[in-house]
């Protein structure tokens, strides 16, 4: 089966002046300069709930994130701070399983929030600005060669091209999520009183199948005015992410 019109992220260079300096005076740049577009995106996962205290700091942090060329930036709601007297607004069970399966894959001791999770490989906590940007960048540099995805024109179906499967196979996850920042004011727990702002907040979580390396189609859910599709090609045994593609 062959698909046509594959999207693939292009790589967009920044234009950005370069500074001449002499051996006598030598110029230190005052940025870093600005990261291409990589070629395949990276994906910035968001465990995080409106009842955490360190939370918002973590939200922020993503939010930004979001904005960078190349970022998939999702942020799950968990429900496990719901007894400290707020209710997530957000949250699913599925997603607090799905922070637990990184768990196991990554052989760590227990869940926790705000935890950020890059194209399923690494994890650390939301609030190290410095660090989440750092290992961002480390995987917009890594090249991994991974299948294609394409959607049809029609918004109903995406297609995976053919590639090389991990050990175990890979699962394809479609990943319907609100786009853009929602606010919330809290009115219990930790957070009381305050507002509690998320960007590109998961609505819902659905398994398409499996991909063995050979093309496949696969049908999408249904989705609400004003939500978004991201796919992500996952490996089925330590959860990494050969690729991901939004509609």
């Amino acid at each position: 089966m062959s698909f046509k019109g594959w999207i693939i992220a292009g790589a967009v260079l920044a234009a950005g002046a370069v500074s001449v300096g002499t051996s006598a005076q030598p110029v230190t740049p005052t940025r870093p300069p600005v990261r291409a577009t990589p070629a395949e995106p990276v994906v910035v996962e968001l465990f995080t709930a409106q009842g955490c205290s360190g939370c918002p700091a973590a939200n922020r942090v993503v939010e930004a994130l979001a904005q960078e060329p190349g970022v998939i930036a999702l942020t799950y709601a968990v429900d496990y701070w719901d007894y400290l007297g707020w209710p997530d607004t957000f949250a699913r069970p599925e997603f607090a399983q799905r922070q637990r399966a990184y768990l196991q894959a990554m052989r760590l001791r227990g869940v926790y929030t705000p935890q950020v999770i890059i194209d399923g490989r690494r994890q650390l906590s939301g609030v190290r600005r410095a660090d989440v940007q750092r290992a961002v960048d480390q995987e917009a540099e890594r090249r991994v060669f991974p299948p294609q995805v394409e959607f049809r024109e029609a918004g109903d179906r995406v297609g995976v091209g053919s590639g090389t499967a991990p050990e175990g196979g890979a699962e394809v996850w479609a990943v319907t999520y609100r786009p853009g920042p929602q606010s919330v004011t809290v009115n219990g727990g930790d957070n009381r009183g305050r507002v509690v702002r998320h960007v590109n907040v998961v609505r819902s979580l659905s398994r398409l199948g499996a991909w063995t390396g050979r093309p496949v189609l696969y049908d999408l859910p249904d989705t609400e005015a004003g939500e978004a599709v991201a796919v992500l090609v996952q490996a089925r045994a330590d959860r990494r992410i050969l690729t991901a593609a939004t509609l």
